[in-house]
């Protein structure tokens, strides 16, 4: 759904209540896919998945430390879309297509149509990997990589694998959770074909979000000698209790996705309203950390423009 009239009456919301600001949203549209949109409860504004892409009119606020690249990609972009922060590994950008827009996404604002890796059969991507062969990771990221077709990506990862010294192929992937039908046959094919390492990290912010089709396609991908993982947002009024937190790891596991990362928000124009202060994450760990095995409980942590590596949080 693409139009924030259609959403409401899906929910059976009443259009008088939460109002739109339009300028915000003609800069980021609406994007739910009807699936996902199915696991909110009707008539709540408060669900905790409406809130993830629902705009609010404070997305219009201009808050002081809030920038439109706000963990620095652009002064480490590449040629072919690539991104390179950190020792062994570059992320690219597959893709500027979603299946669904997060309001809070830390790349809302990125020119995407000026790096794109998957152009031209991934030609200049491919050549700075050639340029460093200290690259033993690469990151498909975007946007969303499984966005595109299975063709194209099938193309990306047996280039990557005829490079002897690429040793593991990541995405980063939301569409397993709002659109698990896209964790089809063609998919399963060329990554059980690989001989690279295969690491899926799921985008996953509530156990709401993990029915019996996210389950399935978690299991699907798993046979095909994929490693999944967890990355969550804290977000205000979404998650931001040690409940919440509990139930999505709990839940996150049975589904065989170990928890990760718990990101606190990057700080990304338009997304003030869902930041949650570091003390709160902090007692929040403290208390996941006494209630859960240690396996369960993620690494909080913070990206930080020109770091080496993502900043552990202390709690």
């Amino acid at each position: 759904m693409t139009r924030p009239a259609d959403l409401l009456a899906a929910l059976g919301i009443d259009p008088a209540q939460p109002a739109l600001a339009a300028e915000a949203l003609r800069a980021f549209p609406i994007r739910v896919p009807r699936g996902f949109a199915a696991r909110m409860a009707r008539g709540d504004v408060d669900d905790p998945l409406f809130r993830q892409v629902w705009p609010s009119p404070r997305e219009a606020d201009e808050v002081p430390g809030y920038t439109t690249d706000a963990v620095g990609d652009l002064a480490k972009l590449k040629d072919g879309g690539l991104i390179h922060k950190y020792q062994g590994r570059a992320l690219a950008i597959a893709t500027g297509a979603c299946a669904v827009n997060c309001r809070y996404c830390f790349r809302r604002h990125f020119p995407y149509g000026d790096a794109l890796a998957s152009r031209n059969h991934w030609r200049a991507t491919l050549a700075s990997l050639d340029a460093d062969p200290s690259i033993e990771e690469v990151i498909l990221s975007g946007g969303d990589p499984l966005a595109l077709s299975d063709d194209k990506l099938a193309e990306f990862a047996t280039a990557l694998a005829e490079r002897p010294w690429i040793k593991r192929l990541r995405l980063h992937t939301r569409l397993p959770v709002v659109l698990p039908e896209r964790v089809d046959e063609r998919l399963l094919g060329w990554l059980s074909a690989s001989r690279l390492q295969k690491v899926v990290v799921l985008h996953i912010n509530h156990a709401n979000e993990i029915d019996e089709a996210v389950i399935e396609a978690c299991a699907r991908l798993r046979s095909a000698g994929v490693t999944l993982l967890n990355q969550a947002v804290l977000l205000h009024q979404v998650n931001d209790s040690t409940d919440a937190q509990a139930r999505l790891s709990e839940r996150c596991f049975a589904a065989g996705v170990l928890p990760y990362y718990l990101f606190v928000l990057d700080r990304v124009a338009g997304a003030a309203h869902f930041d949650v202060s570091e003390l709160t994450a902090q007692t929040i760990m403290r208390e996941l950390a006494a209630r859960l095995p240690g396996y369960l409980v993620p690494r909080l942590v913070r990206e930080i423009a020109g770091e080496p590596a993502k900043t552990l949080l202390p709690w």
